[in-house]
């Protein structure tokens, strides 16, 4: 990953760097370029970074129209894009992406349901490698990992969501699915529709 312009953050400054962002790309005044933003977080003395890549792209290099509106989910750069059906409105966000490989699904899918305080049971595969993990947390629990908002996919048990763990955005850190600041979920949630596009990179 090119890095341009790597500056080192708090987490509140990080926030308030990707909301001014975000609002910048949104009212086309932000430049067409390769901005990672790094911060530092950790306890016990052990740093974790958390990398996201801020480049505005075009959705026509990746969708042949803007059918009920489009996201693309690129994991390299840790970004989610969306753009609305009649093309005015453009997002980016940053997001958290899958621990490894094995566990990213890529290739094109949509949005089939927009859930309020989703309810979050581990898959089979997820209780294998971790036994201990309960087998449901109920919506609005604070510690249920789907956050208050989650945009279900047509693949199953892939979601876009929220989460109160602002350490995972920026991070290799689910079990698949796409993690957003609890806040720009809710805009997401929003803009998007049954039927928006997704693609993952």
């Amino acid at each position: 990953m090119t890095r341009n312009n790597d500056t080192r953050f708090g987490r509140r400054e990080f926030l308030a760097a990707t909301v001014a962002t975000g609002a910048a790309l949104a009212t086309g005044t932000a430049r067409a370029q390769d901005n990672s933003t790094e911060f530092e977080s950790g306890a016990g003395g052990q740093v974790q970074r958390n990398i996201s890549s801020f480049r505005m792209l075009d959705w026509r290099g990746y969708f042949s129209d803007l059918r009920n509106g489009a996201c693309l989910c690129d994991i390299q750069s840790r970004a989610l894009h969306f753009w609305s059906a009649d093309g005015a409105t453009y997002r980016l966000y940053p997001t958290s992406v899958p621990l490894t490989e094995d566990l990213t699904r890529l290739g094109r899918t949509e949005v089939i349901q927009k859930v309020v305080n989703p309810v979050w049971r581990p898959t089979p595969s997820m209780i294998e490698r971790n036994p201990e993990w309960p087998r449901e947390i109920p919506g609005g629990d604070p510690g249920n990992p789907l956050g208050p908002l989650a945009l279900y996919l047509s693949w199953p048990s892939y979601r876009i969501h929220g989460t109160h763990d602002t350490r995972k955005i920026g991070r290799r850190s689910s079990n698949g699915c796409i993690g957003l600041y609890n806040q720009h979920i809710r805009e997401l949630f929003e803009l998007a529709q049954v039927g928006t596009q997704v693609l993952l990179i």
